[in-house]
């Protein structure tokens, strides 16, 4: 039985409202410990990538939002929008204020190519166009030039397939989904014909999803291309394939053959390439062309490296999206593996010159590098709340802390906090305004306009 301290409750907060936070509050629920938590988060809004990075046509998927609203209505859980933590409240004075910290906040950044004429207007990373169509405030105002025949869409995950999927759906269905309005009226006025989607690795090692790389051999009025010759597998590829696991691969391989073999009966197409990825885009100030290099595969099963062959072509684009993954950004005064995007965490307790932080825990993207789908975060959430449930009697041991510490000091330092109860006005102003449009949702996409609804003064 636990001795007297370890049943004094904990203030808990978690750095980051989305997925993995809420799943880690969840998890605090759910250990039936004394427990309450503060959902501290930089957006207005809370949820992370269910409302920020899930594609717009893919609705289901943004239902996880019910259950996540349900875990920020219990009793013992306060949402903190619009608080900035390093800006608003720095880490120490938080750390200070709580009992444990759960770091949460995500990979919000694209990961660039390091390639020359990458900072072209006209290429774009997929953290910031995904941002641009999915009404991300810090993305809202991203210049997107869509009047140019070709682009080219560099990754094989289901971001890139988001991407083409966007620029080459329908407007008619798009206006149905809950897309930014600016990127709706952008995509009525595209004049894309062509979409190349290409990565430096075989189709044994792309990380599609079966179920959305079918989703693409379904846009009306587009072709999906695929060269035959690009299929066929190495030996080494073919032992990667037949390994256990390898099932969703092996799934992707007959759709993409499939695709191989279709006829082409539209003027648009999407033509998805293997073995190939940028050396540099070329251009004065905007991207006009990319010259593209062939890649090779070397080494043993499941430790395979693309290597260039020395060989090349140009390829006219006028637009570029990068997909080639996401990282997070440290906070001052707490250790940060730069190169990884990650805090360093040995079980998801944070780790600084080769010994854990006590009272400091880190879950989700930051964790462990951007990987999985939503409800990864899940268990990884769940594994780092194990860790911190391990350490409860040391966590109890330390002087008690106040709920209210928090709040008091954004509160005197003017920050406008948005509580649930704001931000469920400003779900409501959306929604009510999505059903006037016959969509689900007509999102704000400024802070300005997401305080408004709050009910918050808008400085002028």
């Amino acid at each position: 039985m636990p001795d007297a301290a370890a049943e004094r409750t904990l203030h808990i907060a978690i750095v980051g409202a989305g997925p993995s936070g809420f799943y880690a509050a969840e998890a605090l629920l759910r250990s039936e410990r004394p427990v309450t938590i503060d959902l501290i988060e930089r957006l207005p809004t809370p949820y992370g990538l269910v409302r920020g990075g899930v594609a717009p046509d893919h609705q289901k998927t943004k239902g996880i939002a019910a259950a996540l609203a349900r875990i920020a209505a219990a009793p013992n859980v306060r949402f903190f929008g619009n608080a900035k933590v390093g800006v608003d409240i720095g880490i120490d004075e938080l750390r200070r204020r709580c009992d444990a910290v759960v770091l949460a906040c995500g990979a919000d950044q694209s990961v660039r190519l390091g390639v020359a004429g990458e900072d072209l207007d006209g290429v774009h990373g997929s953290a910031e166009f995904v941002g641009w169509y999915n009404a991300h405030p810090d993305h809202q105002a991203l210049e997107v030039d869509l009047a140019c025949d070709r682009a080219l869409v560099v990754g094989h995950g289901n971001v890139a397939l988001d991407v083409c999927r966007i620029l080459a759906s329908p407007v008619e269905r798009l206006a149905s989904t809950d897309i930014a309005g600016h990127a709706l009226r952008a995509l009525a006025r595209s004049r894309i014909a062509e979409i190349h989607v290409i990565g430096r690795r075989g189709p044994a090692q792309a990380s599609f999803t079966t179920a959305e790389l079918r989703e693409l051999g379904t846009l009306p009025g587009w072709d999906v291309v695929v060269d035959a010759s690009e299929l066929e597998l190495s030996a080494v590829s073919q032992a990667e394939l037949e390994s256990p696991g390898g099932n969703v691969r092996r799934n992707n391989l007959a759709v993409l053959r499939e695709f191989s073999t279709r006829p082409r009966r539209h003027a648009r197409h999407i033509r998805i390439g293997f073995g190939a990825a940028p050396l540099a885009f070329e251009g004065d100030e905007r991207v006009q062309g990319a010259r593209i290099g062939r890649f090779r595969l070397d080494g043993a099963p499941h430790r395979q490296v693309a290597v260039h062959d020395g060989s090349h072509i140009d390829r006219p684009c006028g637009l570029v999206v990068t997909c080639v993954g996401y990282r997070g950004h440290g906070l001052e005064g707490l250790p940060f593996d730069a190169r990884r995007g990650v805090f360093p965490n040995e079980s998801g307790r944070l780790v600084e010159g080769g010994k854990t932080v006590p009272g400091m825990y880190v879950a989700g993207w930051v964790k462990r590098g951007a990987s999985g789908v939503i409800g990864t975060n899940r268990a990884d959430s769940a594994a780092t709340i194990d860790s911190m449930l391990e350490d409860w009697p040391a966590l109890c041991a330390q002087p008690p802390v106040s709920r209210d510490a928090v709040a008091e000091l954004l509160d005197a330092r003017g920050v406008r906090v948005v509580s649930l109860e704001d931000w469920l006005r400003i779900d409501a102003r959306e929604v009510d305004a999505g059903r006037k449009a016959g969509k689900p949702r007509d999102k704000l996409a400024t802070i300005d306009a997401l305080l408004a609804a709050a009910g918050a003064p808008v400085a002028s």
